[in-house]
Parts: C-alpha cells; sequence; structure tokens
C-alpha cells in the first residue's frame, strides 16, 4: 500500500512539473513574440521619424519657393500698376 501510495504522490509531482514546463515555455514564447513585435515597433518609428524630417524639409522648402513666388508676382503686379498710371 505504501508503494501505491508514493507511485500516485510521484505521479502528481510529475504532473505538476509538466504544467510548470509547459506554462514555462509558453512564457518564453510569448516573451520571444513581444521581444520581435517590439523591434519591428522601433524600426516602423524609427523609419516615420526619417520620413517626418524629409518631408518636414519639403515644407520649409515649398515655404521658402512661395514666398519668392509671391515676390516676384507682387512685383510684377507694381509694375503693370506703373504702365497705367
Amino acid at each position: 500500500m505504501a508503494t501505491q501510495e508514493l507511485e500516485t504522490n510521484l505521479s502528481a509531482g510529475t504532473d505538476a512539473l509538466s504544467g510548470l514546463e509547459e506554462r514555462v515555455q509558453k512564457a518564453v514564447s510569448l516573451v520571444l513574440r513581444l521581444r520581435q513585435e517590439k523591434e519591428a515597433a522601433l524600426k516602423d518609428a524609427a523609419e516615420a521619424k526619417a520620413r517626418i524630417a524629409l518631408l518636414s524639409g519639403e515644407l520649409d522648402s515649398l515655404k521658402a519657393e512661395r514666398k519668392q513666388v509671391r515676390a516676384r508676382i507682387e512685383k510684377l503686379l507694381g509694375h503693370i500698376d506703373q504702365l497705367g498710371a
């Protein structure tokens, strides 16, 4: 009877250990997946920041160009006004 009781206790301990091993494996898999997702998100963020910097520079350039065009048009309109006077 003692042998049977010992076998039952060992079996229960083995089952508990198996369950723990399974949960640890799932946790490891989850951590690895989350690290990969974090790396991908950081890469996407860096690419977005680079794109923002590029577009910001382009916007500044277009604003400067618009300012020059406006000044040239105002100058031309001034000449036209002089012709009419």
